[in-house]
C-alpha cells in the first residue's frame, strides 16, 4: 500500500505546480483544517478550498474539482473523504491517513463531551432550554441546506421530478434510503444513453476553473500500481482494522449486547449513505428513532444542533446517536463508560470505510472521470438526494414546531402527520427568526445558531431562574 507522490514536470523541465509542501507543513495545516472546519460540508469543502487551492496553491481547482467529484460518488462524508484524497494526492499513504484522521478528530473529542454533558444533564432545565432555540435554528439549516443542493442538482425538468419522486417515495411511503439511491443511478444510467443531455454532469460546487492557476497547479497523483494484487491488500488491511473492534466488542460484552446492532447498522450506513452529510442523516435519523428507538425525535434534534456548532464533519453527529444508544444500554459496563465505548465504535465503523474507498479507488480517478455513465448516474443520485434532504427538513419541522405528531397509515401510505392543534408558537416565532437571520440578513450559520440558543435560553430558562413560569 506504499505510494510515493509523484510531481509532474512541464515540457521544459521545471515544475508544473508550485512548491510541494512538506510533510510538516501539511501536518499544521490540516490540524487547522480540523478544528476550523464549521458549517456543515458545504463550509468544510470551502475552507479546503480556499486554504489548499487559493491561499497557497498546493492543488489545482481542476485536480480539487476532479477529487470532489470522484467522493460524491462515493458513500459517507464527501468533504471527510476529500481530505483523505487530497491528503494523499500530496503525501501518498501517510498523507492520507493523518489527512482524514486530523480533519475528523477535534470534532469527535469536542462532541464526545458534548454528549456526555448531555446525557449526564439532559433533564435539567437550561440545558433544554438551549436546545430549545437551537432546534429552531437547526430547521433553518436545513432549509438552507435544501435550497443550495437543488441549486446545484436540479438544472431541468427531469432532475426536478426525481427530486420530486425520492422526496414522495420516503416521506409518504417510508421507502428505504438505500432503495431511493439505487433507482436513481439506474435511472441516470439509462438516461445517459436515452436522453444523455438531461443527465449532463454539471460540475460540483458551482466554480469556474481557472485556467492561469491551472496551467502552474496540475499536481500528478502518487505513483500507485493499478494491478489487483495491491487491491486486494487495500480491502485486507482496511477491512481488518474495519471488523476487529467489533470482534473484539463482541467477545468482551456479549454477541447480545448493544454494540453489535451499532456496529452493523452504522456499518451499513457507511456503505449505502451517498448523497453527503444530510441525506446520512435522514437515513440515521429513520432508523435510529423509529427502527432501533435509541433516541426521541427532539433528542435527534438536539444531537444535530451539537455536530453543527461543533468543528468536523456534520456526520459526528453519529458519535451523539451511538454514545446515548450505549448509555442507555450498558450491559456488563456502567452508562458513562457504555457511551464512550458505543460513540468510538461508532466512529470507526463510520470513517474507517472513506479511506477504504479513497486508497482503493483514487488512482482510478481519471478512468471514472471520464465515464458518462457513471456521471449520468451522479447526476441523478444528486438529484434524489435533494429529495430525501427535503424530507428531513419536513421531519425536523414537525418534530420542532409541534408537540404531537403521529403516523398515518392506510395501505402504501406511511407518513408522518402533526396535530396541529400542539402547534408551538414559540418554536415558530423562533424558527422565523432563524430563517430571516439566515436568508434575509446573511448572519451565517454560527450566529444564527448563538442567536437562537440566547433567545430559547431567555424564553424558558431565564423566567424559571426568577420563580415565574414562562
Amino acid at each position: 500500500m506504499t505510494d510515493a507522490p509523484a510531481q509532474d514536470v512541464s515540457p521544459s523541465g521545471t515544475p508544473a505546480f508550485a512548491e510541494p509542501p512538506t510533510f510538516r507543513e501539511a501536518l499544521a495545516v490540516w490540524a487547522r483544517i480540523g478544528l476550523l472546519s464549521f458549517g456543515g460540508p458545504a463550509g468544510q469543502i470551502a475552507l479546503m478550498h480556499r486554504m489548499l487551492v487559493e491561499e497557497r496553491r498546493w492543488v489545482s481547482e481542476k485536480r480539487f474539482l476532479g477529487a470532489l467529484n470522484y467522493c460524491m460518488l462515493l458513500p459517507g462524508p464527501e468533504a471527510q473523504q476529500l481530505a483523505i484524497y487530497i491528503g494523499w494526492l500530496l503525501h501518498g499513504l501517510r498523507g492520507g491517513i493523518v489527512a482524514g484522521t486530523l480533519f475528523v478528530l477535534p470534532g469527535f473529542l469536542v462532541i464526545l463531551a458534548l454528549s456526555t454533558a448531555y446525557a449526564l444533564f439532559q433533564n435539567t432545565a437550561w440545558l433544554g432550554a438551549l436546545f430549545f432555540g437551537l432546534k429552531a435554528a437547526v430547521l433553518a439549516v436545513v432549509i438552507e441546506a435544501v435550497i443550495r443542493v437543488g441549486r446545484r442538482a436540479l438544472k431541468n425538468q427531469a432532475m426536478i421530478a426525481l427530486a420530486g419522486l425520492s422526496f414522495v417515495a420516503i416521506f409518504a411511503f417510508n421507502a428505504p434510503f438505500p432503495l431511493i439511491v439505487l433507482a436513481a443511478g439506474l435511472i441516470g444510467w439509462l438516461g445517459s444513453r436515452v436522453r444523455p443531455d438531461l443527465f449532463a454532469a454539471g460540475g460540483h460546487g458551482g466554480g469556474k476553473s481557472d485556467a492561469p492557476i491551472d496551467r502552474i497547479l496540475d499536481t500528478a497523483p502518487p505513483k500507485t500500481d493499478l494491478g489487483w494484487l495491491r487491491a486486494v491488500k487495500v480491502i485486507a488491511i482496511c477491512g481488518a482494522l474495519w471488523i476487529t473492534p467489533v470482534l473484539l466488542a463482541g467477545l468482551l460484552f456479549g454477541w447480545g449486547s448493544v454494540f453489535m446492532p451499532i456496529a452493523a447498522f452504522f456499518s451499513k450506513m457507511a456503505v449505502v449513505t451517498f448523497g453527503g452529510a444530510y441525506a446520512v442523516l435522514a437515513y440515521v435519523a429513520q432508523q435510529a428513532v423509529e427502527t432501533y428507538q435509541w433516541l426521541k425525535p427532539g433528542e435527534m434534534l438536539d444531537g444535530l444542533a451539537l455536530a453543527e456548532t461543533t468543528p468536523g464533519p456534520l456526520i459526528l453527529v453519529l458519535v451523539y446517536v451511538g454514545f446515548l444508544a450505549a448509555f442507555r444500554d450498558p450491559g456488563l459496563l456502567s452508562p458513562l463508560a457504555a457511551g464512550l465505548l458505543g460513540a468510538t465504535l461508532t466512529t470507526w465503523v463510520t470513517f474507517v470505510p472513506c479511506f477504504l474507498w479513497i486508497f482503493l479507488g483514487a488512482p482510478h480517478i481519471e478512468r471514472l472521470s471520464g465515464n458518462r455513465a457513471i456521471s449520468a448516474a451522479l447526476t441523478a443520485v444528486t438529484a434524489s438526494v435533494v429529495g430525501v434532504i427535503l424530507n428531513l427538513a419536513v421531519w425536523f419541522g414537525l418534530h420542532t414546531l409541534f408537540a404531537r405528531v403521529s403516523t398515518l397509515r392506510a395501505g402504501p401510505l406511511d407518513m408522518a402527520w402533526p396535530d396541529v392543534t400542539s402547534l408551538d408558537p414559540a418554536a415558530a416565532l423562533l424558527s422565523l427568526v432563524a430563517v430571516l437571520a439566515l436568508f434575509r440578513f446573511k448572519l451565517g450559520m454560527i450566529p444564527t445558531l448563538a442567536l437562537c440558543g440566547a433567545l430559547g435560553f431567555a424564553w424558558r430558562a431565564l423566567p424559571g431562574m426568577m420563580g415565574a413560569a414562562p
